[in-house]
């Protein structure tokens, strides 16, 4: 777990974002149809900050442990390339993708919400966690959401990042 300063100081550094799905932008409820059909609900404010911080030159992934249609299609809508799924190993798939991108996990935030995701939360420059993510979550976060998951845990994430980067402000403007 980093200090505040040293978050603030991290923050300028990180280039990429990986989310957790399901618990993080979602509010980790699966619900089925009639027909078997999956159902998940996305906050659409989570979708804004989420396009703030790729206008801010920071990649977003996102790493699930489940494997789902309607999280490709999310990702799609959200201009998000590197999606993957039916991952338990959270901080594998991590270091495959900063492999893959040429950056260290120090130059990551990771959110999660648990277990799986606590070796990654740990290893990212900063790790995060919505306000009702396991214990252990919260204990190894470096900065946890006063909302949570599926319900603006990551739009406040993205802000938190943009605002310690100080590009917050500039990119709120182009709304006024």
């Amino acid at each position: 777990m980093n200090t505040v300063a040293t978050v603030e100081e991290i923050a300028r550094d990180i280039t990429l974002l990986a989310l957790d799905v399901d618990g993080v932008l979602t509010d980790g409820r699966i619900q089925y149809g009639n027909s078997g059909e999956e159902l998940k609900s996305f906050n659409i404010k989570d979708g804004l900050g989420i396009k703030l911080l790729q206008r801010d030159g920071i990649e977003v992934v996102l790493i699930t442990g489940r494997s789902s249609h309607i999280v490709a299609r999310r990702a799609r809508e959200l201009g998000i390339s590197e999606v993957i799924q039916g991952r338990e190993d959270k901080l594998t798939a991590l270091k495959e993708i900063c492999l893959l991108r040429q950056v260290t996990p120090q130059q990551c935030a990771y959110m999660g919400d648990d277990l799986p995701d606590l070796a990654a939360v740990r290893a990212a420059g900063i790790g995060m966690a919505p306000a009702d993510a396991v214990i252990s979550l919260h204990e190894a976060a470096d900065w946890v959401s006063q909302y949570t998951g599926g319900h603006g845990a990551v739009r406040e994430a993205c802000e938190a990042l943009l605002n310690w980067r100080g590009s917050l402000g500039k990119l709120q403007a182009k709304y006024d």
